[in-house]
């Protein structure tokens, strides 16, 4: 999460958290995760699913999970201005955050294609190439 935050804000792109974290959320751990880079990311907490779903960030543009299910490579998909991309927890994926009686969280998954038999890779390291890709795309 610390490398993700200082990637966030190295792009001046927010965060958004969806409880239940797999972390303890304290002043504390944040600031070691972070460093000093925590002041320059817009952290968005959501106690869960619904509430992410009825957060304005939802409202603005596409949700992209990454997911090692998914099908579609994600350097096949065109990625817009105001896409949110969203990651699970590396232990369980969506488990924690999808279930039967909700809107799904995302509108489109993509993957990283890997050699058969590795399971997946370091979570901070996927969205990394996913936003490579998705900043590529939107370069003039």
């Amino acid at each position: 999460t610390g490398t993700i935050l200082r990637m966030a804000a190295c792009f001046g792109l927010p965060v958004h958290l969806i409880e239940p974290l797999g972390f303890i959320w304290s002043a504390k751990e944040l600031r070691r995760a972070g460093m000093d880079y925590l002041e320059g990311v817009a952290c968005h907490r959501h106690v869960n699913a619904g509430a992410f779903l009825a957060s304005n960030a939802r409202q603005t543009g596409r949700v992209i999970a990454l997911d090692v299910h998914a099908t579609t490579p994600y350097t096949q998909l065109a990625f817009g201005a105001h896409d949110i991309l969203m990651v699970g927890r590396e232990s369980v994926g969506f488990a924690t955050y999808q279930d039967a009686e909700t809107t799904p969280l995302w509108d489109a998954a993509v993957c990283i294609p890997m050699v058969q038999g590795q399971r997946s890779l370091n979570v901070a390291v996927a969205l990394a190439m996913v936003l490579g890709e998705a900043l590529r795309q939107r370069e003039p």
